[in-house]
Parts: structure tokens; C-alpha cells; sequence
């Protein structure tokens, strides 16, 4: 055996080495991203089980405030309805904005406010509000790494050739950072 064919051989053997190590790097980053995802999912479905509970209890009080019922109820059929992570993150955006809608409603009427069901209810809505956001926070961490590695050399190579994608942050509507506007 020549030395220039043993010289080649651990070339070949090293670059395989190295793209099957970047392969599972990769592949473990894309399932963290998925994992992630699937925590919100959890606690976007637990948030459109509570909703239809608190619509019914509002009506009983606030029934002529159709509109604003009826939007949240859209929306939550909306969110429950999505198929991706890009028509989910649509969706909650939507129902983030109705469920404003929805709480300066609330507002407007003190015997509902005093409601226990109704309170238990809205507290349930807040634990899993803060859930979600912290599950935000760690799918958009795993999103931040996975993103990074498929966009650095020389990760970008081995992502582009075995299709690694980027995927989609969980972010913010723009429209729910305003406060709604409250009518009398």
C-alpha cells in the first residue's frame, strides 16, 4: 500500500467523520426546536380550553357584548385550528389582541369581577399565560442556536446539503404591545 493512497484514505475517513458529527449536531439542535414548540403547543391548547369556559361566564353578565365575544372565540378556533408553527404564531398573535379586547370588557362590569368562577378562571388564564411565555422564551433559545449553527461555516455546508432549514422565532405582535381601547 502507497503512502499517497493511506494519505487519502484518512482524509476521506476524517471528512466522513466530520459530517456525520455535524449531522447529529445538527439534528439534535432541529429536535430541541421541535421540543420546544411542542411545550407552547401544551400550553397554547391548555389557554383555548380556558377560554371558552370564561366567554360563557362574561355572557351571563355582559351577553349584548357580542362583538368583542365573538372575536375571541374566532380567534381561539383560529389558534386551535393551526397547522405550523408560522400559522400558530398568527393565530396567538390574533387571539393575544382579542383576549386585551376581552379583559377591558371584564372591566366594565364589577359583579363579574367578584365572580369566583370567573376569578379562578382569569387566574388559571394568567398561570398559563406565563407559561407560554416561558415557554417562548426557550423555543425562541433553541431557534437562536439551531439558526446559528445552520448559518456558520462550516455548518452552513453540511446544513445546505442535507436541507436544514431555519426555523421561525415565536415573536411578539406588534399590535399587542398597544393597549386597547377601552369605550363606555
Amino acid at each position: 500500500m502507497s503512502i499517497e493512497l493511506i494519505v487519502i484514505s484518512v482524509i476521506v475517513l476524517g471528512l466522513g467523520v466530520f459530517l456525520i458529527k455535524v449531522f447529529n449536531e445538527l439534528t439534535k439542535e432541529r429536535i430541541l426546536v421541535q421540543e420546544g414548540w411542542s411545550g407552547i403547543g401544551t400550553f397554547l391548547q391548555q389557554r383555548n380550553d380556558v377560554i371558552p369556559n370564561l366567554v360563557e361566564i362574561v355572557k351571563g353578565y355582559a351577553g349584548h357584548e357580542n362583538k368583542t365575544l365573538t372575536d375571541v372565540i374566532r380567534a381561539r378556533n383560529e389558534s386551535a385550528s393551526a397547522k405550523t408553527p408560522e400559522d400558530s404564531i398568527q393565530a396567538n398573535a390574533n387571539l393575544s389582541q382579542a383576549l386585551l379586547n376581552f379583559k377591558s370588557l371584564t372591566e366594565q362590569y364589577p359583579d363579574l369581577k367578584a365572580n369566583q368562577n370567573f376569578l379562578d378562571l382569569q387566574n388559571k388564564l394568567s398561570e398559563i399565560e406565563d407559561k407560554i411565555n416561558k415557554s417562548r422564551r426557550y423555543y425562541n433559545g433553541t431557534v437562536r442556536e439551531y439558526n446559528q449553527s445552520i448559518s456558520v461555516f462550516p455548518k452552513n455546508i453540511v446544513s445546505a446539503i442535507f436541507g436544514f432549514k431555519p426555523a421561525t422565532f415565536f415573536a411578539e405582535d406588534d399590535e399587542s404591545r398597544t393597549a386597547p381601547k377601552i369605550k363606555f
